[in-house]
């Protein structure tokens, strides 16, 4: 059975829900960002013990279609931007969303706007910053590295998007001192 699971962002958390899985019986066939496929299928009853242990490391049991689309966008936007070289990335989020999640991107945006409350442009973008913040805080790499490695045009692109989410520029950002990073699932 396919289980659909809410706030799975990272290597961890697959290591996570897999250990959650097995602890609780289950044979885990597959573990992937959003999913876990597990035999034997659960009852009813079991899949409220399997939503319990899962809400304790964060994690939530996805039931209905347009949640699950929803956690599905988001997982594709996580991938690509935190799992991905954007730098060859040679299509539009949009078509890569729409291909991955196999419906029509138009429909796509319209149900993620209206579950939550901002569009998936805005939630790409927040990524990015979240993704540049981490890479400034390293501080390997240099704005017109991480604009390039973040698949921007330029830099000052880069910094009008940066500072249209956090409020400053990416070189006060970085003066400040105050790294303020999200966790990826709040965002």
């Amino acid at each position: 059975m396919l289980l659909r699971i809410k706030n799975m962002v990272c290597d961890r958390c697959l290591m996570i829900v897999r250990q959650q899985m097995e602890s609780l019986g289950y044979i885990v066939k597959e573990v992937a960002l959003g999913n876990v496929e597990i035999i034997p299928e659960p009852n009813e009853e079991q899949l409220q013990g399997i939503a319990a242990a899962l809400k304790v490391p964060g994690f939530e049991l996805i039931d209905k279609e347009a949640d699950k689309t929803v956690e599905a966008i988001k997982n594709v936007v996580i991938e690509l931007i935190h799992h991905t070289d954007l730098a060859e990335l040679h299509t539009s989020y949009s078509e890569l969303i729409a291909n991955r999640v196999g419906k029509d991107y138009a429909h796509l945006s319209r149900l993620f706007s209206n579950a939550q409350d901002t569009t998936i442009e805005r939630f790409i973008i927040e990524q990015k910053v979240e993704k540049i913040k981490e890479f400034m805080e390293y501080g390997e790499l240099n704005l017109n590295e991480i604009s390039y490695k973040m698949g921007y045009s330029s830099s000052a692109h880069l910094s009008t998007q940066f500072k249209s989410i956090t409020g400053l520029t990416p070189s006060q950002f970085k003066a400040s001192g105050k790294a303020t990073r999200k966790a990826i699932d709040k965002i």
